[in-house]
């Protein structure tokens, strides 16, 4: 990718529309100074006194904080919270971020906000040490008020966006908002708009999943395909038989071997990743790859510029420690171009 060329991609980016749909989550992170330690008189356990406490969109949110750090236009946020603390925290930290439109995400009466606590350890010179999290989730099928809420959500969006990303994070099927009658409804977007770009990952794999724009690890890969892939050249094969069956593009990221991409016609590319400077918190580099992949293809990006764009913004991602990081388009142009 030229300069030229990367200017022209991200000089659109503040006139695009995204829609954004999925698990958005609370990061919300308790930072403790150690030096602070108490016992318990009650108890006789330690003390873990907390000097900061930081709220981030987290999960679909992640996404959203790096859609907003490049400058997107608008993002149409569509999923669901809780009415309860963590679920008032949420949307006043979706509200923070730069071109988000949250009226999308809908109060559920009687479901959890999906929250992700993560107590961190700050010693003077080191990396800070996150202790075990604690995490508030739903383990009950989402209720239809809520599938119909999404859904709606969906259809009001649909015809103002330019790309769709969708995440899907939880642990169990159908406790989240990505449920099969949100799922169908995805493939009815994809399919009245065949060129619309649409990325969607999933932490339990794609199988089943409409023909959009697939994005996975290789791992992920592997269960699709009925075993370990890990020859590049095999991984490309994959990838490009999937995405001629789908119609759609596929990527497959590889951690430090970098992503591999294939289009509709089976053409595939491979981008390496860049070298790892120094100690990494690879926490939210994969939702930093959704967002450059689906921002940069609504830009007019080709599959492999986009690719290049996303593993730049990856490197700057997982170089951020003691939080889930962003890149904006400085530091992504800065990176390539170094």
């Amino acid at each position: 990718m030229t300069p030229e060329r990367f200017e022209a991609i991200t000089r659109r980016f503040p006139s695009l529309t995204l829609g954004l749909l999925g698990d958005f989550c609370l990061d919300r992170y308790f930072d403790i100074d150690p030096e602070r330690a108490e016992v318990s008189i009650e108890t006789g356990l330690p003390v873990h006194n907390i000097t900061g406490v930081r709220c981030l969109p987290g999960a679909a949110g992640t996404i959203l904080n790096n859609l907003s750090a490049l400058g997107t236009g608008s993002i149409r946020c569509v999923g669901l919270r809780g009415d309860d603390g963590e679920g008032f925290e949420l949307q006043r930290a979706v509200q923070k971020r730069r071109g988000a439109d949250p009226s999308g995400i809908v109060v559920a009466s009687g479901r959890n906000t999906f929250t992700y606590t993560k107590p961190l350890l700050h010693r003077p010179g080191l990396p800070p040490e996150e202790l075990s999290r604690l995490d508030l989730k739903n383990f009950t099928p989402t209720p239809p008020t809520g599938e119909a809420a999404v859904i709606e959500g969906i259809r009001r969006a649909a015809d103002s966006t330019d790309a769709w990303i969708v995440l899907d994070q939880v642990d169990i099927p159908g406790t989240g908002v990505v449920t099969p009658a949100v799922l169908a409804e995805v493939g009815r977007l994809a399919a009245r708009r065949p060129l619309l770009p649409i990325v969607a990952d999933s932490r339990r794999g794609l199988r089943g999943w409409p023909a959009v724009d697939w994005k996975m690890n290789a791992a992920e890969l592997g269960r699709l395909n009925g075993g370990p892939v890990d020859d590049l050249s095999a991984l490309r094969d994959a990838a490009g038989r999937m995405a001629r069956s789908n119609g759609r593009h596929v990527f497959i990221t590889l951690a430090e071997r970098g992503i591999v991409g294939a289009g509709p016609d089976g053409s595939t590319a491979h981008v390496p990743a860049h070298p790892v400077l120094g100690p990494i918190d690879v926490v939210g580099a994969g939702d930093s790859v959704s967002a450059n992949l689906a921002l940069a293809l609504a830009a007019g990006a080709s599959p492999s510029e986009a690719m290049e764009m996303a593993m730049a913004a990856a490197h700057c991602v997982i170089h951020q420690l003691g939080t889930t990081g962003t890149a904006g388009v400085d530091q992504i142009r800065e990176r390539i171009f170094a």
